[in-house]
């Protein structure tokens, strides 16, 4: 009797893990030298995140942000791109860089 019991609380829980495997889990912000901010996704669907400590600079255009990082010497760093419906746009993803940016420095203390 306990043993099916057990079984159907079991079964019970089946659909909520499902439903919990289905949503992307964020990652823990980490310390000051490892902080991923989570970026547009590319086409393909795979989700991309960047390490805001080597980010060198960002650009904010009126169609987009630009976010570049991870340079070197001539010319070897990356670039990642975020296109904006508007300006407005632009200043939430810098505002939550600034708040990612924040946090990673609070748990590195």
């Amino acid at each position: 009797m306990r043993r099916s019991t057990s079984l159907f609380a079991l079964m019970a829980l089946i659909p909520a893990l499902v439903a919990a495997a289905d949503v992307p889990s964020r990652p823990a912000t980490g310390s000051a030298s490892f902080c991923l901010f989570e970026i547009p996704a590319e086409e393909n669907g795979r989700r991309r995140f960047i390490n805001l400590p080597i980010v060198q600079y960002v650009e904010l255009l009126r169609n987009e942000v630009r976010i570049f990082y991870g340079g070197g010497n001539f010319g070897s760093g990356h670039e990642a791109r975020i296109p904006l419906g508007s300006g407005d746009q632009g200043a939430m993803w810098l505002e939550r860089m600034q708040q990612t940016a924040a946090t990673c420095a609070q748990n590195s203390k």
